[in-house]
């Protein structure tokens, strides 16, 4: 930080378990690339080439070099690897993890209706290769998943070896935990917390009313996924209370009372 304020939450250290933040990459040059790190390197913890971006991303082998030299770990989406499995080339996906020499890989359902033991062997199987991200919701809006199936099938992926669950909401943030008009279903998340430790949880949140959310809901270390470049120093603002939104949220009781601002 530049300079020294009271009142800031503590935010976890790289590498982190949680105040995890994901960036959605979905086609940026390596100059791009570069300019984002030189931002907002430190606030970065793992980026994902969005969908299956990376096949037709004619920069890869680039990107991905620049990305490795700042020690973040990318990740292709989940849509990719769902093009590889309904093609019967899941094999290929596995040597493709190799080949670019990825750490990470994600597990996803959103677009192909896949029975869950099977996800769950996919996950079971790549754990051993890689560290595993799997999905949860679908792409579909008008298909709505009921909060106790969402904890079965969290519950079940993380036993099956996933690192981190991620709640879907798409790169627009109108499906899955969010309504089409992205408001949040509250109820859902509230729900699944009842079961499933935040720490283990990846909230897409694209838009910035989401991250106010549940930066408010769960605190500065929150683990928050889809964030857009240019929405990364904004999103740190959040998450430290330095921004009208969270503003009141990380402040004393001392203060509070003497500013008179309501605690709620």
């Amino acid at each position: 930080m530049n300079f020294t304020l009271s009142q800031v939450p503590a935010r976890t250290a790289k590498p982190r378990e949680k105040g995890v933040t994901m960036v959605m990459d979905k086609g940026l040059s390596v100059r791009e690339v570069e300019d984002m790190l030189s931002t907002s390197s430190p606030y970065i913890d793992i980026v994902k080439l969005g969908w299956a971006t990376s096949f037709v991303s004619t920069n890869l082998n680039e990107k991905l070099a620049v990305y490795k030299s700042a020690n973040i770990p990318v990740y292709f989406g989940g849509t990719l690897f769902e093009a590889f499995v309904v093609r019967n080339q899941f094999e290929d996906y596995r040597r493709l993890l190799d080949k670019y020499d990825l750490k990470f890989a994600e597990v996803s359902d959103g677009s192909i209706e896949m029975p869950q033991d099977v996800k769950c062997e996919y996950i079971n199987v790549l754990s051993k290769q890689v560290t595993v991200l799997s999905e949860v919701g679908s792409k579909d809006e008008n298909k709505i998943i009921p909060p106790y199936k969402w904890i079965q099938l969290i519950k079940s992926e993380l036993e099956a070896g996933a690192w981190k669950v991620i709640g879907e909401a798409r790169e627009s943030g109108n499906v899955g935990l969010f309504r089409a008009s992205g408001e949040v279903r509250q109820g859902l998340v509230e729900e699944i917390l009842t079961q499933v430790a935040f720490e283990d949880m990846i909230w897409e949140a694209p838009q910035k009313s989401q991250q106010v959310f549940f930066v408010k809901l769960l605190g500065a270390n929150v683990n928050l996924g889809n964030i857009a470049p240019a929405e990364l120093i904004p999103l740190e603002t959040i998450r430290l209370g330095l921004r009208g939104d969270t503003f009141n949220d990380f402040l004393n009781t001392k203060t509070k009372q003497k500013w008179k601002i309501d605690s709620k």
